[in-house]
């Protein structure tokens, strides 16, 4: 499958016997392989009498072009692997190995195929038209030193996504980036973090994120949620390459600075993003609903709701937010 890529990836048209040539193989195989690409949502183009191609606008990730997309203190300080196919980044990670116990390991997938999002959820992931990425980072100060990390992770992505041409991006307490369009609200990325290790020494965490970059009209309703891509926002296509580099760029510096001073850096950031400050939510706790108004959040991350009870604290997990029609 990845040779057959190699061969597409340079937008021309290309015979079957030609690449059946190239591979080594049928083709009956070649065409099998060209539907297998499809049916994971790889958009090709196949012409008579010409062959196949990848569709115009369709860019695969390169490990080469997204570090020459950093600057030069992250290249210093992550080591990249970008795969044609995984099980989840989020996994895969983990296996990348370090020389030193400050790098940080950093793993991008064209497809995976059991990608989780948050509260159990599959996170789906058309092939080649998304970036799906995931960061490893350790930290010493124990699980409570991480406390609103998955904010300070929104306001990087944010950041990111704005270098590249994104505007009217908001932040959905604690873990969406959302776009503020004339209809409302739609999901453009999403956060999950997980975190392994000692309460009260080192942690291993692992930072997912997800970003819609290029996708049909068709893979844009499956989503099952008002969502949007980059493309949609920006009106042109924009490199999933530079989109990679510059997400790895502002997730690194962001991560030096939370490892010295935690959440209380950023949340004046986050702040500034807040999709319902001051507006009318209702919050499901597990089942429990609590209806108030958003008032942001604390020097720890928590969500603050206020209602007749006064103002409440809300931490993550399994707490979701909506807001009141």
């Amino acid at each position: 499958m990845e040779e057959l890529l190699n061969l597409l990836a340079d937008g021309r048209f290309h015979s079957g016997e030609a690449l059946g040539e190239s591979l080594r193989v049928s083709r009956a195989a070649v065409w099998k392989k060209i539907k297998s690409l499809e049916t994971l949502g790889l958009t090709l183009d196949s012409v008579k009498g010409r062959g196949y191609r990848l569709h115009p606008g369709v860019e695969l990730l390169s490990q080469e072009k997204i570090v020459d997309y950093l600057d030069v203190d992250t290249a210093a300080s992550v080591k990249v692997q970008a795969l044609l196919e995984t099980t989840s980044t989020n996994d895969q990670v983990r296996d990348i190995i370090v020389d030193r116990p400050d790098l940080k390991a950093v793993c991008l997938a064209e497809y995976q195929s059991g990608g989780r999002g948050r509260r159990g959820r599959v996170w789906n992931n058309p092939f080649g038209s998304n970036i799906c990425l995931s960061l490893r980072w350790f930290i010493n100060e124990g699980m409570a030193s991480l406390e609103g990390l998955s904010l300070a992770v929104g306001v990087s992505v944010v950041k990111a996504l704005e270098s590249c041409g994104a505007s009217h991006l908001k932040l959905k307490w604690p873990n969406d980036v959302l776009w503020q369009s004339e209809n409302g609200y739609q999901k453009l990325s999403g956060i999950l973090l997980e975190v392994h290790g000692d309460p009260t020494g080192e942690c291993e965490v692992i930072i997912g994120i997800g970003v819609n970059v290029a996708l049909t009209n068709e893979q844009i309703d499956s989503i099952g949620q008002p969502a949007v891509d980059m493309t949609r926002i920006c009106g042109k296509a924009v490199s999933r390459n530079r989109i990679a580099g510059a997400v790895i760029n502002e997730l690194s510096h962001m991560l030096d600075g939370f490892g010295k001073s935690g959440f209380a850096a950023f949340r004046e950031q986050w702040l500034a993003y807040d999709a319902f400050a001051g507006r009318k939510v209702m919050l499901d706790a597990s089942g429990k609903k609590v209806a108030g108004i958003a008032g942001g959040v604390n020097q720890h991350g928590a969500l603050l709701l206020e209602n007749a009870d006064g103002v409440l604290a809300y931490s993550g997990g399994e707490v979701s937010l909506r807001e009141q029609v």
